[in-house]
């Protein structure tokens, strides 16, 4: 009650006090994660994927998948600035996952729109060197050179 004498409304009335409301923390700030806990924890339960989920599912999970993005987006941007450009487009997402080992398994059977293939020349194709070639000297003798213009 207050000094009216009327009853405070606030919090639904659960809390008799009616002081400052402290300030919720997301689940995700506690974890020191930037993928949402929250929602992930939603998904999980309405995905059906089991009856009961443990509070510390989502939580994992969220660590787990964050961590799969830095990573990806790391070596995306790391292909990136090799091809001088500033801005990862799916080319260079692909180009990432196909040359780290453990990322091109886990991603082994999936296809990135626009993204290509990565450049493969079979050794088969490419042109054979002779033998007579190999002996040869590539650059011109230095005691021939070019005679003078007559002035």
């Amino acid at each position: 009650m207050d000094l009216n004498g009327k009853v405070k409304k606030g919090a639904g009335g659960r809390k008799g006090t009616g002081g400052p409301k402290k300030k919720s923390i997301t689940r995700s700030v506690r974890a020191g994660l930037q993928f949402p806990v929250g929602r992930i924890g939603r998904y999980l339960k309405n995905g059906r994927y089991a009856k009961r989920i443990g509070s510390g599912a989502p939580v994992y999970l969220a660590a787990v998948l964050e961590y799969l993005a830095a990573e990806v987006l790391e070596l995306a941007g790391n292909a990136a600035r090799d091809n001088k450009k500033n801005r990862i487009i799916p080319r260079h997402i692909l180009l990432a996952v196909r040359n780290d080992g453990e990322l091109g398994k886990l991603l082994a059977g999936i296809t990135i729109a626009h993204g290509g293939v990565l450049p493969n020349i079979n050794p088969v194709l490419l042109p054979k060197k002779s033998a007579a070639a190999a002996k040869e000297p590539k650059s011109p003798v230095k005691g021939t050179k070019s005679p003078r213009k007559a002035a």
